[in-house]
């Protein structure tokens, strides 16, 4: 689950791992990812001990938390021999290692994060449509980064909560200094990946230019956060590294407009004035080739050729080039170097002369460039750990500003967060939706859980009333609260949660060879073996995958079993079509019904999306088959059968006869014997004696399978 939500590019394992059938469950579940198989050797204890302490100039690793974790020092061991082999360069920026800890955070299953489409959407898989789509109004790389992590780890410590909502809320009410801060960050390059390509001297000269330019913007961003009313924002300012000396050495080094690579002697990427060598070398260059210019008129002049020319390549270097109806024009003290078709190039002993003091002060020019460069890629290596801090204060602070620019625009509000069991949202909207819809167009709703008599709600309603909806933006609502995050709300309260789970829409994993109904049971066991009661559970429709009287039962025993959780129950929404769970009510204490309301006009129905109290028996199926464009014929066949079942006309077998149409009179009987006469006597007496008023739910279901068993015993 952890590596479905890291969704790493690559994940690196011991080859042994490949064939060992015991792990074949885990490998399957890797397949989403590009695997590499190291040398078992790489991920050997003493290796990796060795390898980590040379590094980090350590004589022991129990500093970084390695002592007690064998299996954490070797995999972290072979990662880095992996790392050094396969980049090729300095891994200096590499300074530390770090453990987080899941109870750190609130818990979202590779299931959740599908189904709430918080990077990208359940069906098309793609960004647009999905909850980051909404809220990534960053402006830099690294800060775009920063906003995936968050949403995929919402915070579960309060203070660190309050700590980003604090900052939030004074970007939220103050737009001018909001604006300030966000003008440089349109400049700002990825800091974090321009360092660590410095340290493995792959950063280009434009890559280094792009870097100052960013540096620079950081002066006026600090003195913007210091000039901050509000302390949550003006202590970051004094914790900002503006490494104007860095930016100051590049300056200083680099043309502002460099060739791309040094690739070849024309490269220019340094400074003129930079280094006086270098500023000889120049000289000499520059007069060389002014005298070079010049020579073309003096030998115009000197031989009467108008046509001549002086030319260079790099093979042969400069000379002087002279048509073939010319040839005899050409001054005695030419000497041949090349034969064309049209015409000879020639040199003379000045061309000769000029051009080796060109071409060796060239060369030596770029081999000066190439020497200053790798210094000052060097220099910027070795503030590789100023980078980086500068870089994660820049980039938390580009997704507090496009949070609070999101707010502002979308009019969210600050949540309300305690540590406790009650979560209320008053007129709570879905953050994706409501932007797809015309202004005012989202009906809001508001959902109130508490461990006394709402722990759990039983939502029912028709398809395509909201039922999903409903159920998404309750998750999505306690998610961008605990990631401290405005919400798309009136108001909201939120008691923290350790974990969210949903059970939400349907899904066949062909590929692992299980059907609709198997994923289905897999994530509800997975929410009823790992919930706890500080858990919120969203589940939509369980059990439609089978039978009906199967997928009741199943639905009810999951409602029991989550109400009645370790003693303690679990907050937990349960939209569902099976109108018979609304019965819950009267046995357990702390479940309540709602529905979402329609309105019916001349067998059309208008969904209102409204939550309204208690529940409904309807489904309006038919007339959402109507809107989904179903032929009229087929609508009214079903409305005829819907009529028969809805009169009970069920012979002694619990099955529909051959549904009639309401003016068909009754067909006549067979006048075919029956090979296997009925044996009705058992259950006529049975069904007689029995007490309907007096029955739950539960009761009558036990006893409609005792009829079943005893039929197919028959």
């Amino acid at each position: 689950e952890e590596i479905g939500r890291i969704e790493p590019s690559e994940v690196l394992l011991p080859r042994s791992i490949r064939n060992n059938p015991a792990l074949q469950y885990f490998r399957e579940k890797l397949t989403a990812y590009f695997l590499t198989y190291g040398q078992d050797s790489t991920f050997e204890l003493n290796r990796a001990e060795s390898l980590l302490a040379e590094h980090f100039q350590v004589h022991s690793l129990a500093g970084f938390g390695l002592a007690e974790r064998p299996e954490a020092t070797r995999a972290a061991g072979a990662l880095f021999l992996y790392l050094r082999e396969t980049q090729k360069g300095d891994l200096s920026h590499l300074r530390s290692l770090h453990f987080y800890r899941l109870s750190e955070f609130l818990t979202l299953n590779e299931s959740t994060q599908r189904h709430l489409e918080l990077t990208r959407t359940l069906y098309r898989g793609t960004r647009q449509g999905s909850l980051i789509s909404i809220l990534d109004q960053t402006l830099t790389a690294m800060g775009s980064r920063k906003l995936r992590q968050w949403i995929t780890y919402p915070l579960r410590d309060l203070d660190r909560i309050q700590e980003r909502l604090e900052r939030v809320e004074a970007l939220v009410e103050d737009p001018p200094l909001r604006q300030r801060l966000r003008a440089p960050l349109e400049r700002m390059v990825d800091l974090e990946r321009l360092g660590a390509k410095a340290c493995l001297q792959q950063a280009t000269p434009r890559d280094l230019v792009a870097l100052k330019i960013s540096l620079q913007q950081l002066p006026a961003f600090r003195e913007s956060l210091l000039q901050s009313r509000q302390e949550a924002l003006s202590a970051i300012g004094e914790s900002l590294d503006p490494l104007t000396d860095l930016a100051e050495a590049i300056q200083q080094a680099l043309l502002d407009e460099p060739a791309p690579i040094i690739r070849d002697k024309e490269s220019r990427v340094i400074r003129p004035g930079y280094h006086p060598t270098l500023d000889q070398y120049l000289q000499v260059s520059r007069e060389g080739k002014e005298w070079i210019a010049a020579l073309e008129a003096k030998e115009r002049k000197r031989s009467g050729i108008a046509s001549l020319k002086v030319g260079f390549n790099r093979v042969f270097g400069y000379y002087l080039e002279v048509s073939k109806t010319n040839l005899h024009l050409v001054p005695e003290d030419y000497q041949r170097k090349q034969t064309l078709v049209n015409g000879e190039r020639f040199l003379t002993p000045e061309l000769k002369e000029y051009e080796a003091l060109v071409l060796e002060a060239e060369e030596k020019r770029w081999q000066l460039e190439m020497q200053l460069f790798q210094e000052i890629r060097r220099r910027v290596a070795g503030e590789s750990g100023r980078l980086q801090q500068t870089a994660r204060i820049v980039s938390d602070l580009d997704v507090l500003a496009a949070l609070a620019q999101v707010a502002q625009e979308n009019h969210y509000c600050r949540p309300v967060l305690r540590y406790g069991e009650t979560i209320e949202i008053r007129e709570g909207r879905h953050p994706v939706i409501e932007k797809h819809l015309p202004a005012q167009a989202f009906v809001p709703n508001s959902i109130t859980l508490d461990n006394e008599t709402q722990q759990m709600i039983i939502i029912t309603g028709p398809n395509m009333a909201g039922k999903s909806t409903i159920l998404r933006q309750t998750a999505l609502i306690v998610l961008l609260a605990q990631m401290g995050s405005y919400v798309p709300a009136d108001s909201a309260e939120i008691g923290l949660v350790d974990q969210i789970f949903t059970r939400v829409g349907a899904s066949d994993d062909l590929s692992q060879g299980q059907s609709t109904f198997m994923v289905e049971m897999q994530e509800t066991a997975q929410i009823l073996h790992l919930a706890t009661p500080q858990s919120l559970v969203l589940l939509d429709e369980i059990g439609r995958g089978t039978s009906t009287f199967d997928g009741l039962s199943i639905a009810w025993a999951v409602a029991e079993g989550l109400h009645d959780l370790r003693g303690l129950g679990v907050k937990t929404l349960f939209a569902t079509h099976y109108h018979e769970l609304t019965d819950l009510t009267q046995t357990k204490k702390k479940v309540k019904n709602v529905h979402v309301a329609v309105k019916e006009f001349n067998n059309q129905i208008i969904f209102l999306r409204k939550l309204k109290e208690g529940g409904t028996s309807r489904s309006y199926g038919i007339q959402v088959a109507r809107l989904a464009g179903l032929p009229e014929p087929v609508i009214e066949r079903a409305r005829e059968v819907l009529e028969n079942l809805e009169k009970g006309e069920l012979d002694l077998w619990g099955v529909p006869p051959l549904a009639r149409s309401a003016h068909q009179p009754p067909d006549h009987p067979s006048a075919q014997m029956e090979i296997f006469p009925r044996r009705n006597g058992f259950l006529e007496e049975r069904l007689h004696n029995l007490s309907l008023d007096h029955m739950t739910p539960f009761q009558a279901l036990v006893t409609l399978k005792e009829l079943k068993d005893f039929i197919e015993e028959k």
